[in-house]
């Protein structure tokens, strides 16, 4: 089957449940398994935004032990469902952990170093106890670990993907830190390729249609590993074309999409970072080339909120407190523009505490 490149953006919603919202924000998390979150704020609302109105929020997710945040794919923040977070660290750490190991050495940490840092963690967090990263810090230096330009950070960094340490619940609006093998106990089991699969179905079930190269982009994995883990799950999975090019997707989800087209093709407001765009190696389906620009100024990593009409991206969006502004690529029409102010009056405002 042949896919027009105007109609991926339009499955994409209701693949992704922003169209579709699901009970809660543990079942949001659950089902997109990996929900990009080095700004806390925005990844709540972006968690919001798949959650119907009235179920329990992330706030409630992470004081349960249900969501919790780490490193597991590129060395950067996610929220992910608390049970995978070791199969996934298993998988996919060791790549950043050798991305970091000149960096490490540059700010003198070795083995022993770190031994030590883990000890003071350990020593801090036993028992069920939490810690906001001030007071991990301080614990560093106490045991002699200095902290500062950047040497706490990757200490953090450095534990959290040895699996020692994750980001659990809540505590005044920041979150703590606490020891994986306490905080979760009994976390899903699966290694090697078992584990590549599961990947692999989890993100083109909820991402879908994408491509084994948005795979490997998304997940941090070699193409070849990518192929392999996609190949395994494939006939789980539907497939359409677009211009030509395989993507893969729940078999579900094209009567998803007909049932649910018109809240998919209406306006949303869609926080930074957020997976719809973020999700993919190619975004010229939803974003077109001429305008990437606007979504990251300079290309520094730091995405903007996006307003999308129609399964594209028209325009972006700030937050200065809990006021919207927005900002076309090209004049709304005037459905877009009403759409948009519905939108920000519902916008869930992200804060956590």
């Amino acid at each position: 089957m042949e896919l027009s490149p105007r109609e991926v953006g339009l499955w994409r919603l209701v693949a992704q449940r922003v169209a579709v919202p699901l009970d809660g924000a543990a079942a949001a998390v659950e089902h997109l398994l990996c929900v990009q979150a080095q700004d806390l704020r925005a990844a709540a609302t972006a968690v919001a935004l798949r959650t119907a109105p009235g179920a329990p929020g992330l706030a409630t997710a992470l004081d349960a032990g249900a969501v919790v945040r780490s490193w597991p794919l590129r060395g950067t923040l996610h929220l992910v469902p608390a049970v995978d977070l070791p199969w996934l660290l298993a998988l996919c750490a060791p790549r950043v952990l050798r991305s970091t190991t000149a960096r490490r050495a540059a700010l003198g940490i070795d083995d022993a170093d770190a031994d030590a840092a883990r000890a003071a963690a350990e020593d801090l967090l036993a028992g069920g106890r939490g810690a906001v990263r001030a007071q991990l810090l301080a614990a560093f230096e106490a045991a002699g670990q200095g902290t500062a330009a950047g040497r706490g950070y990757h200490l953090l960094l450095h534990l959290s993907l040895r699996g020692t340490l994750c980001l659990g619940p809540l505590r005044g609006g920041e979150q703590e830190f606490v020891l994986l093998a306490e905080h979760v106990p009994a976390p899903r089991a699966l290694d090697g390729e078992a584990a590549a699969a599961e990947l692999a179905r989890r993100f083109l079930l909820s991402h879908g249609p994408a491509t084994v190269a948005d795979l490997a982009r998304w997940a941090g994995l070699p193409v070849t590993a990518a192929r392999r883990a996609a190949a395994a799950v494939r006939a789980e999975l539907a497939a359409v074309h677009v211009d030509g090019v395989e993507h893969l997707h729940d078999p579900a989800l094209p009567d998803l999409v007909a049932a649910h087209r018109r809240a998919a093709a209406g306006t949303h407001l869609l926080p930074g970072f957020d997976e719809f765009v973020l999700g993919y190696a190619d975004r010229s389906h939803v974003l077109p080339a001429e305008h990437a620009a606007r979504v990251v100024p300079g290309g520094n990593g730091v995405f903007r909120g996006t307003v999308v009409h129609g399964g594209a991206v028209v325009g972006t969006w700030t937050r200065s407190g809990d006021a919207v502004s927005t900002e076309p690529f090209t004049a709304f029409a005037p459905a877009v523009q009403r759409g948009a102010a519905r939108c920000a009056a519902a916008l869930p405002s992200g804060r956590l505490g």
